[in-house]
């Protein structure tokens, strides 16, 4: 089957998909893009988190044929994302919780920073000033086995004071 959808403000097709195949395996292997990780393949951890119609989800768990019609954003598109809905930088730079996760020193091995990342962003878009329990509760189906989580913690609440202080 054919699926067409947008992925990251460009329009895309996708030819010969297999009714099992994860919307994951669309986005990494055949667009070539690959910041979405392939880590459990259970749901279980978060590093193939996508925001699929604004909403995160595990990429690993939804079929392609699912994504027929729909908006998916990655982690290659959050700056683009950021920018179109007024809470992003410049042409070029990265988008806020992006640049936040590089200045807190957020980032270790940098598997499950994508599924953060995405997470993270779909959070601040709703909550721009959350207490670290809703942090917490975003961040909660994203696994990260480099870290304690506090820079994670810290980027996040940096980030949201650098969009607050844009606003």
């Amino acid at each position: 089957m054919r699926v067409s959808f947008t992925v990251n403000g460009r329009p895309q097709e996708a030819d010969d998909v297999w009714e099992g195949e994860s919307l994951l395996y669309v986005l990494r292997e055949r667009l070539g893009l690959p910041g979405s990780k392939n880590a459990c393949e259970q749901g279980e951890c978060g590093s193939c988190t996508v925001r699929l119609d604004g909403v995160p989800v595990c990429s690993c768990l939804v079929a392609a044929g699912q994504a027929e019609g729909r908006d998916v954003v990655t982690v290659e598109g959050l700056a683009e994302y950021a920018r179109k809905r007024g809470s992003g930088g410049a042409e070029g730079e990265l988008s806020a919780v992006q640049q936040a996760f590089i200045d807190a020193g957020a980032v270790q091995c940098g598997f499950c920073t994508p599924g953060l990342l995405v997470a993270a962003d779909e959070m601040l878009e709703h909550n721009p000033d959350p207490s670290d329990a809703d942090i917490r509760e975003a961040l909660s189906g994203n696994l990260c086995r480099c870290t304690g989580y506090e820079k994670i913690l810290d980027a996040v609440r940096l980030a949201a004071a650098r969009q607050g202080e844009a606003v």
